[in-house]
């Protein structure tokens, strides 16, 4: 039975709560500290009560208050490990996202399309790729880039027409891959005609698809912040009302207490589902359910995390059963995968959220391990390897086997990994191929970032006026009052989307061979010496590494369903692991440093299958990695 917690619960005993444990490993990350600092005797040992006395100054009993209900609010706990493991094709496909916008232009209006993506199908066939994440494809006005969504059941004029997409999806087919397409159903644009009847006619319908609310003194009905900076709410002067929006001012939230908005969204996926569509990325999904009332976020809370009421919605009352009803209604008859981008979800409620048995999600994308300790994503800072090494190893040992984990650095969202880790530009070859190791022989799902593969880094903005995307825009005109221009424009340089967002590198030629026209966003000016034909016919290159990387996964099942052993995990700098199943065994090194260190010897008789070394050595050069293959007697 669930414990209820209270004041007089203790440490320990909010660690042992699903929620407990992921807001509490977050705080310790985000402050830098480790474990231990809440799970030895002394600390696991206070009661709540004790700490709300010694910090009532500073932080006051609204915030304990906060605590508590949110904790309480979860019924049930992770379901029990087992030693088994469902095997199915999406664990042991590798995904590649595709950011169509950026991918490749077939007219020359400087847009990536739909006919761009058909024309680069067998370079991602040659690549090993299984199935395909295409970004939003639907009809927008592109306030976010497509992550607005007008029309449910267009596509963007910009990408081509339901006749290209049909063709796409026929062709992804005839070569065996899979289609993930990416649904954004927690908001709307502005411009979708629900919302626009919403706003003509208060007594309509579609009123009560979204979120208004009236309020007093003119302001808003309370104090949430947007990710997109600023207030949540917009005001509409004709009904007198606020409408919430928890990222830019034109995606309103759905109203997913209203059953017909529900009905809505499960009509609109069983469509797409019936086109032959084979699953679907589900972008902050974990946002749908917001506690009744909208109440005011706790101000501890909102200093501490950065956005005020996240609190109230980042793992909402009614979350599980909106996910459940969806699985329901309309993925299971179709047997459609599903991956939810979830914020601020932790190890315990991915459990929750992906377990086997509870029939919501099959995966879930956790975000910690894309920052380090202490920092957030516009810090200027170097990423230190052995945090992912940590986060890694707590996850591959804890998640168990009824969930299974996704595995990525990039996506749409953030900055270039190898720029993160060491912009050195001696490393970058060997860096990227020390990254691509990690992520294809550990156990989880790969998912690859367009342009990951040729080894993509941030790209050197000069200016403001080259940047696109909305939310380093808005946070730049928000910092420039206090920060002032310079200093604004180098904060939001170290965490800005559009590093992921330049034009993918296809060739030397004019515009990196993405477009003949001028493109919506520069390439990086790399892409004279980085670029797919380049590498396609270097044997060493950073692709050619993903693509020998990527066989061996599919032709050794021990690189996807293995036991994962950490070797001499305590070693700074070394990241070593065995992936085993039966008699069959494979061994990794990585020096994740640009320090050499000396080998460590393994029992037993390897072979080395792989690295990102041409010549062999006695010692770990700096990002070295070695895949070896134990020798089976005969």
């Amino acid at each position: 039975m669930k414990q209820i917690l209270s004041k007089k619960s203790k440490v320990k005993d909010i660690y042992a709560n699903p929620i407990g444990h992921d807001i509490l490993s977050k705080l310790l990350l985000q402050t830098n500290k480790k474990e231990r600092l809440i799970t030895n005797a002394i600390v696991g040992n206070l009661r709540l009560k004790t700490i709300a006395r010694l910090t009532r100054k500073s932080i006051g009993e609204d915030f304990y208050d906060a605590l508590l209900d949110l904790l309480n609010s979860e019924e049930d706990v992770p379901e029990e490990p087992t030693s088994d493991i469902t095997k199915t094709w999406w664990k042991e496909a590798v995904f590649y996202q595709i950011y169509p916008r950026s991918f490749q232009d077939s007219n020359g209006d400087g847009v990536g399309d739909i006919q761009g993506i058909i024309s680069r199908l067998d370079y991602l066939k040659g690549l090993g790729i299984d199935a395909i994440w295409l970004s939003p494809i639907y009809d927008s006005p592109n306030d976010d880039n497509g992550y607005d969504i007008r029309d449910y059941y267009s596509i963007m004029k910009e990408f081509g027409t339901m006749e290209d997409f049909d063709q796409m999806l026929y062709e992804i087919h005839r070569r065996g891959m899979k289609l993930i397409m990416d649904l954004v159903v927690n908001h709307t644009s502005d411009e979708h005609p629900w919302f626009r009847a919403a706003i003509k006619d208060t007594s309509s319908k579609y009123h009560d698809y979204y979120l208004f609310q009236k309020s007093k003194n003119e302001q808003p009905p309370n104090n949430w912040t947007s990710f997109f900076s600023g207030s949540t709410w917009n005001y509409y002067e004709k009904n007198e009302e606020w409408g919430l929006h928890l990222f830019s001012k034109k995606q309103m939230d759905l109203n997913w207490e209203n059953e017909e908005v529900r009905k809505e969204i499960h009509t609109m996926i069983r469509w797409w589902l019936e086109k032959g569509v084979d699953g679907f990325r589900l972008d902050v999904i974990n946002y749908i359910s917001k506690k009744s009332g909208l109440p005011d976020g706790d101000e501890q809370i909102g200093k501490l995390i950065g956005y005020y009421g996240i609190e109230h919605y980042f793992y909402g009352p009614k979350l599980h059963q909106y996910l459940k009803e969806l699985r329901r209604e309309a993925f299971e008859p179709y047997d459609a995968f599903t991956v939810g981008e979830t914020p601020g979800i932790g190890m315990q409620m991915s459990k929750l959220l992906t377990g086997e048995k509870r029939k919501e999600l099959d995966m879930v994308f956790s975000f910690d391990h894309l920052e380090a300790p202490g920092h957030v994503r516009f810090d200027e800072y170097r990423y230190d390897l052995n945090y992912l090494k940590d986060y890694m190893c707590y996850w591959m040992e804890h998640y168990g086997n009824q969930c299974w984990m996704s595995l990525f650095y990039e996506n749409h969202d953030n900055p270039r990994m190898v720029s993160k880790v060491n912009p050195d530009p001696v490393y970058r070859e060997t860096l990227a191929k020390l990254l691509a190791m990690i992520q294809l022989t550990l156990k989880g799902t790969p998912f690859l970032f367009e342009g990951q593969e040729i080894g993509a880094v941030n790209k050197k903005f000069t200016s403001i006026n080259e940047i696109r995307d909305v939310e380093s825009i808005n946070l730049y005109q928000e910092l420039v009052p206090s920060k002032g221009e310079e200093e604004a424009f180098r904060i939001i340089l170290s965490g800005s989307r559009d590093h992921a967002r330049t034009p993918m590198q296809w060739n030397d030629k004019k515009n990196a061979g993405f477009t003949e026209g001028t493109p919506w966003i520069s390439p990086n000016d790399d892409y004279l010496e980085w670029n797919v034909e380049k590498q396609l016919h270097q044997e060493n290159s950073i692709l050619n590494f993903y693509r020998n990387l990527i066989r061996l996964r599919k032709e050794n099942n021990t690189l996807i369903y293995g036991e994962f052993i950490p070797i001499n995990r305590k070693k700074k700098n070394l990241f070593a692991y065995l992936r085993k199943e039966g008699p069959e065994e494979f061994y990794v090194e990585c020096n994740l440093g640009i320090d050499s260190m000396k080998k460590t010897r393994m029992k037993g008789d390897y072979r080395l299958i792989l690295s990102n070394y041409s010549e062999p050595a006695d010692e770990l050069r700096p990002y070295e990695a070695n895949l070896y293959q134990r020798i089976l007697e005969e």
